[in-house]
């Protein structure tokens, strides 16, 4: 039997932003929410296939990755707990997914299928067109963040492509000091460059004074050189 959804982790999550009650349970059921679990490392949807569902985090993490035809591979983006991933496959369900979606650690995972919200849905009721309008914004504020991956990536040297993406996280976060969401080799994945390569990197970074950091706890010790 499935389980019972648990509303009360729902209530601060963004795709329910400024709904009753009420209107969330309508939402839910609309969608057809369904919860599973998944151990670390399991797939949750596979590159080449299509789906129907959208994923909400409500514990755990999951990747979003990319894996070449030699098995290398290249991490896209975290979602953490309260995020929500393949909702534009979802959306476009005849869209082959180009990429994996893997629980990064123990994880639970609310399924909403798309179905009802596809080409010819047209809102009538208040929880409908809250459903819509935070979807969208989520739409938007996930393309911004991957794009900027490109600029993550842009630079030539493994110095420059961590400067790149560790000022970007400090600008989201307004601190000179915080954590990233990966670990070592997630973070290698991540800018394209070889984890090993990538920790000697970091090594002379902060015998320079650039950085401090410990595990996934960083701290920018001055102003960012020019990148290359």
């Amino acid at each position: 039997m499935p389980r019972t959804i648990d509303q009360t982790e729902l209530k601060n999550n963004l795709l329910f932003r400024g709904m009753t009650d009420e209107e969330r349970a309508q939402c839910l059921a609309l969608l057809s929410a369904a919860e599973r679990e998944y151990e670390k490392g399991e797939v949750i949807f596979s590159a080449g296939s299509t789906t129907r569902y959208m994923g909400i985090v409500l514990s755990g993490s999951v990747t979003v990755e990319m894996t070449d035809l030699l098995g290398g591979c290249t991490i896209l983006s975290k979602v953490g707990k309260g995020g929500i991933f393949a909702e534009t496959f979802a959306l476009l369900s005849d869209t082959v997914m180009p990429v994996d979606a893997v629980a990064s650690e123990d994880s639970r995972i609310l399924f909403l299928c798309a179905s009802a919200l596809r080409q010819g849905f047209v809102p009538r009721d208040a929880a409908s067109l809250k459903l819509l309008s935070n979807l969208l914004q989520i739409s938007l504020h996930k393309n911004l963040l991957l794009s900027s991956r490109s600029f993550h990536t842009a630079p030539k040297s493994i110095r420059g492509k961590v400067l790149a993406y560790l000022n970007s996280v400090s600008l989201q976060k307004h601190a000179d000091a915080f954590e990233i969401p990966f670990d070592r080799q997630q973070l290698a994945d991540y800018l394209n460059v070889d984890r090993t390569a990538l920790s000697k990197e970091l090594g002379k970074m902060q015998k320079d004074g650039i950085i401090r950091f410990h595990r996934s706890r960083f701290e920018l010790s001055e102003p960012a050189p020019r990148l290359s």
